[in-house]
């Protein structure tokens, strides 16, 4: 039968606090040698301890030497076991320590840090040449990034592990390295900025980003400091053995503790000073550990050999050479269940279970006295389970709160059920084989989902998956990394002969991967990301398949394009029909390839990148036109070339660059036979834009013709009497002389030249009549000079015509002389004023 789980509770505060040793793993001989000849770094919530020899030790040759007869570094679980074994070859290493997803940073005195998984892969970053060149004397590493103390006694800090620019911190101002140091991460300070704190001579002083404050205190110097994990608290001790706990803004001392006289069998110097929980603080020698509560009381635990802590959230983990200890502050609800002379509703309830399982009538006069309190009591009880160790006692409190909650009418079950499922879990993982011993509160703390990574992290993929199914979590990040550890561990298998083994083995292995996706519905999985990682360790073939399985285009095409599967990817780009996609892979293909291979691999492609084709076309005439000329040229295609130089003609200013445009518009329409039509026009363009050159030349650049139509030219020309010229360039260009008589009665009358007009219509008779002469002069404001040509139009129209000019009298005139007595009464109608009405009266009267 286990034991009472309060056998292993010891008394402090006059009885009213109680903490408990726990034994995890039993670890004899698992660890090598004595602890304290190796430098050791541990990871927080249940992780793995790295271990290396400490090289300014001397240390015995024994049958454990010979591994760390190197430069090694050695992780094991909790349990013992080992995890990872390597070797380091760069410089001499200063620090090393874990992040938050139990990855090894180590850092060297260049500066240069690498990070480790538990699979021994590792990335590698720098602090900059300028730390290279002063160096690294000391750093501190924690969960979310580290600080570095250079060898110019400035501050580097690391912000997360994406290997990002370090920051210079405010300057010390130290002249010699701090006594000792520590730092408080940026999740536990309010300005969400790390704080490094200095044992300075008698002081100490903090540093952040900004500021160095010393805080004038006078008790130092400090042989260790350690911040709680809540970061409200800080631990110091002094060489004369003073322990102080004081809070991290100094204003408040919360205890003290000679840990000199107030030790019996302490001998040597301390080892360490770390924190158990937020509440107690657990100082180790050789072989002693010595828990001070905050009121000065202590309880000691005695060790064969020398010893390791690490701090947790809600106690300390303590790895001796045989044993690997928990211990913490016993929880409320632990000690209201189990504490002898309990009177609590739960202790009641669970002894009225116990007397239930008897068959002891005392269980229903237990639950009659705590009805009132009875789902306090079921609350508490799965309180209890969720904090207990041992699964026998965990289930022994389960089965009370389900007893209780038996009687209750209305009762959540909701808590009772997650409990269950987390202890199930916890208890999986922290079997020995395992080797994680998360408590139930580090557990909610970190949620589920961060415990399946670090169970994929150690490759326990099934446990994983089934903890997954069990939690109803989905088994997309399980499949996922095992998939990548399968690409990893196996080889393409030959079927075959030469390279169609090869493709063999790798068409299997995609069959595998995709076949256990479907059967365990990892349909969030991303296939790109496995085919990356396939690429990444050379199989590229695999890769591909992979892809061919991933729905988004948008993850596909980019891989594809690192791959340099180019056509591949264009084509995936088009498929997809999103054109910032197809213009992503367009623009990487025109850098990376020659203009050559870029056009062939989209001839090539034909109608299935006729997409690809017109969005080239399209970006190259808005930012590429040399491009977009080249594209054509390479296509043979001759219209499409022409037009876009007709284009550049007329976008261009330059008079000769418009030419040649213009002429070499006309020599790629004279290139295909079905375009004569456009290439006689352009032609023509060309003769006359090099006539209006001349022009120009002939007026000494003070008159523009370039760039003018025909119609315009003659204009211009008649406008600046250049008449000649006009006729010139009407027979040059064969106007018709309709065109032509429209084109010159306009500009002789824009210039006023009336008699110049005059000339010109009797010069022959007009091919566009004289009404219109009579219509435009009117419109101008010239009805004198118009009324001067109605006598050259058809006698109906005159009469109006001489209205039209203002002339009553010669339109009365008309219909005297042509006997309309009809038009002549019609326009008497119409007439404006009785004066001329009168006189339209007259000229009627003459008639009859």
């Amino acid at each position: 039968m286990t034991d009472h789980p309060t056998l292993s509770w010891e008394a402090m505060q006059d009885g009213t606090v109680f903490y408990r040793r726990h034994q995890l793993y039993s670890i004899p001989g698992k660890l090598p040698g004595d602890l304290q000849d190796f430098i050791i770094a541990g990871c927080r919530y249940g992780g793995p301890i790295a271990i290396m020899r400490d090289t300014t030790k001397v240390v015995a040759l024994g049958r454990a030497a010979p591994a760390f007869s190197k430069a090694q570094i050695q992780v094991y679980s909790p349990a013992g076991e080992g995890l990872l074994l390597f070797s380091w070859d760069q410089a001499k290493i200063v620090r090393f320590g874990w992040t938050h997803d139990e990855r090894l940073v180590v850092l060297n005195e260049e500066g240069v840090y690498r990070i480790y998984d538990l699979q021994g892969e590792y990335q590698q970053h720098s602090l900059g040449s300028d730390a290279g060149e002063t160096g690294i004397i000391d750093a501190r590493i924690h969960e979310t990034g580290l600080v570095a103390l250079t060898g110019s006694l400035t501050f580097l800090e690391v912000r997360e592990w994406g290997g990002g620019k370090p920051l210079t911190l405010a300057n010390p101002g130290l002249s010699q390295p701090p006594q000792s140091w520590t730092v408080i991460p940026p999740d536990q300070m309010i300005s969400r900025h790390v704080e490094v704190l200095l044992s300075v001579d008698a002081t100490i002083c903090s540093v952040d980003n900004l500021e160095n404050v010393d805080q004038r205190i006078s008790r130092g110097p400090f042989t260790h400091m350690a911040p709680s994990p809540n970061g409200k608290s800080l631990a110091l001790l002094t060489y004369s053995g003073l322990l102080w706990v004081v809070s991290t803004d100094f204003q408040r001392s919360l205890a003290e503790f000679d840990t000199a006289t107030g030790v019996v069998g302490a001998q040597g110097e301390v080892h360490q000073v770390e924190w158990c929980g937020n509440d107690a603080v657990l100082v180790t020698w050789s072989h002693l550990a010595v828990l001070v509560g905050p009121f000065g009381d202590t309880l000691q635990y005695f060790y064969p050999g020398s010893m390791f802590t690490v701090t947790e959230p809600d106690g300390i983990r303590i790895i001796g050479p045989d044993t690997c200890d928990f211990v913490q502050k016993v929880p409320v609800s632990s000690t209201s269940v189990f504490r002898p002379g309990s009177t609590s509703p739960s202790a009641i309830l669970f002894d009225a279970w116990e007397n239930f399982s008897r068959r002891s009538p005392k269980a229903d006069e237990s639950i009659r006295s705590i009805r009132p309190e009875l789902a306090a009591a079921v609350d508490e009880c799965i309180d209890a389970a969720a904090r207990e160790w041992e699964p026998y006692w965990q289930r022994r409190l389960l089965n009370a709160a389900k007893f209780g909650r038996s009687f209750l009418d209305l009762y959540d079950p909701s808590d009772f059920v997650h409990v269950g499922q987390a202890l199930k879990v916890l208890n999986a993982v922290r079997f020995y084989e395992i080797g994680i011993p998360l408590s139930y509160a580090q557990y909610t703390q970190l949620s589920p989902s961060h415990l399946i990574s670090r169970l994929l992290a150690r490759n326990l993929h099934l446990l994983a998956l089934r903890i997954s199914s069990y939690l109803s979590l989905p088994p997309d990040a399980v499949l996922k990394h095992w998939a990548c550890a399968k690409i990893l561990r196996t080889k393409p298998s030959a079927s075959g002969t030469g390279k169609n083994a090869e493709l063999d083995g790798e068409d299997a292995l995609c069959r595998v991967i995709v076949e256990k996706f479907e059967k365990l519905g990892g349909g969030g999985v991303s296939y790109a990301d496995i085919a990356k990682r396939a690429w990444e360790v050379g199989r590229t073939a695999l890769a591909t398949r992979l892809l061919d399985h991933e729905t988004k285009a948008s993850d596909q095409v980019p891989l594809l394009l690192n791959m340099q599967e180019d056509k591949l990817a264009l084509a995936k780009a088009v498929e997809s029909g999103d054109t910032d996609l197809v213009y992503h892979v367009l623009l990487h293909l025109q850098k990376r390839l020659s203009l050559g291979s870029f056009f062939r691999l989209i001839e090539e492609g034909g109608p299935r990148l006729a997409l690809a084709s017109r969005l080239l076309q399209v970006y190259a005439r808005a930012q590429n036109r040399d491009m977009l000329r080249d594209f054509y040229y390479s296509d043979d295609r001759r219209v499409e070339s022409a037009v876009l130089c007709l284009e550049d003609a007329a976008s261009s200013s330059d008079p000769a660059a418009k030419i040649t445009s213009v002429k070499a518009a006309q020599k790629f329409f004279s290139e295909d036979k079905d375009r004569s039509f456009e290439a006689k026009i352009t032609d023509e363009s060309v003769r006359l834009l090099v006539q209006q050159q001349q022009l120009e030349k002939e007026a000494d650049g003070k008159i523009v013709f370039f760039g003018l139509s025909v119609n315009e030219t003659i204009r211009t020309c008649l406008l600046n009497g250049m008449a000649k010229r006009a006729d010139k360039v009407k027979s040059d260009f064969k106007v018709p002389d309709r065109r032509f008589w429209y084109v010159k009665l306009h500009a002789l009358t824009e210039i006023r030249d009336f008699e110049g007009l005059e000339l010109f219509a009797r010069s022959k008779r007009s091919p566009i009549g004289y009404e219109v002469f009579v219509k435009h002069l009117v419109e101008k404001g010239h009805p004198k000079e118009a009324a001067t040509f109605v006598a050259r139009c058809d006698g109906p129209k005159r009469a109006d015509l001489y209205v039209l000019c203002g002339d009553w009298h010669a339109a009365g005139k008309e219909c005297k002389d042509r006997g309309d007595k009809a038009k002549l009464e019609q326009l008497r109608k119409s007439c404006p004023n009785s004066l001329i009405a009168r006189e339209l009266d007259l000229v009627a009267a003459s008639m009859k």
